[in-house]
């Protein structure tokens, strides 16, 4: 008797123009149980207003789609966009994933914002992985892997022939991510991007973001292993650790910190929950003079 090839997991990204983020909708086509990955919420900086179109979106898609949500799954505590995932979990009851090294996080950019009702023992998520973790979605089965470099509480999530790996690389023409946030490390990030690329070719690669390089019209987040080691302009076709280090150090020293950071980070420490109210009911975020 013939083994029955293992299901393939049915992947949606869906692409939030305003930061450049790509949330996932994955399912298990065998029972429907799904899962959301890097849910953003919607922030106009202006503003300084939240809503929640995003959120909408990913929740209309599991309903049409006739699918059960079991988890929201984040890549990394993001410093791009403001995360969804306790919207989601508000409104469904559905568990927050994401790597157990996001305590390190939390206690630097709590101690940064001085918000004292951030304890850095990651209890505002429900659940927390460690490298090599695995757990059920549907038949599917989702391995965990530690990736950090981008920040030290990056993972990725591996199901079936896909791998979601957030902002640790990028498509092969715009490279890798960036490693100048506080416990970023360039020679992490290579060895954890080494881990990927030794995954088989025909691996599928979901990635958190897309920029347009120059020479590209379309937005695009799927690639393949082999693609990545073939064509990534910082670490394909064989590119030492040092010489990845030398250019993704170089490369960082001139970018600006992302737009939205300080009022991502607040939030997405507290795993996507707003500030605690003040006495007069409202919530504010802080901006740290002269702090990044």
């Amino acid at each position: 008797m013939t083994q029955a090839a293992p299901s393939i997991p049915h992947v949606v990204g869906v692409f939030d123009p305003a930061t450049h983020t790509v949330s996932y909708v994955v399912s298990d086509p065998a029972t429907g149980a799904a899962a959301i990955i890097d849910p953003v919420l919607d922030f106009d900086p202006a503003a300084a207003r939240t809503s929640t179109g995003s959120v909408d979106r990913l929740l209309a898609m599991i309903v049409e789609r006739g699918l059960r949500l079991e988890r929201v799954l984040e890549t990394h505590a993001h410093a791009d966009h403001l995360t969804g995932a306790d919207e989601i979990r508000v409104r469904t009851g559905v568990p927050i994933g994401i790597g157990e090294r996001i305590r390190q996080v939390q206690k630097a950019f709590g101690d940064l914002f001085e918000a004292t009702d951030v304890i850095p023992d990651a209890s505002v998520f429900d659940q927390t992985f460690a490298d090599g973790d695995r757990f059920r979605l549907g038949e599917l089965e989702v391995e965990v892997l530690h990736t950090p470099g981008h920040t030290p509480a990056c993972v990725s999530y591996r199901i079936g022939d896909a791998v979601f790996v957030g902002d640790t690389l990028f498509m092969p023409d715009y490279g890798t991510a960036r490693c100048d946030f506080p416990g970023g490390d360039a020679r992490t990030l290579h060895r954890s991007i080494q881990k990927l690329l030794a995954l088989p070719d025909e691996t599928r690669v979901f990635v958190g973001h897309d920029y347009l390089p120059q020479g590209r019209e379309i937005f695009a987040w799927e690639t393949t292993v082999a693609a990545q080691k073939a064509g990534n302009i910082h670490v394909g076709g064989g590119r030492s650790e040092d010489d990845f280090v030398a250019l993704r150090e170089a490369r960082d020293a001139t970018l600006s910190p992302p737009q939205l950071i300080l009022p991502a980070l607040q939030i997405n420490i507290r795993a996507g929950a707003l500030p605690p109210a003040e006495p007069s009911g409202r919530r504010f975020l802080k901006t740290p003079l002269n702090a990044i």
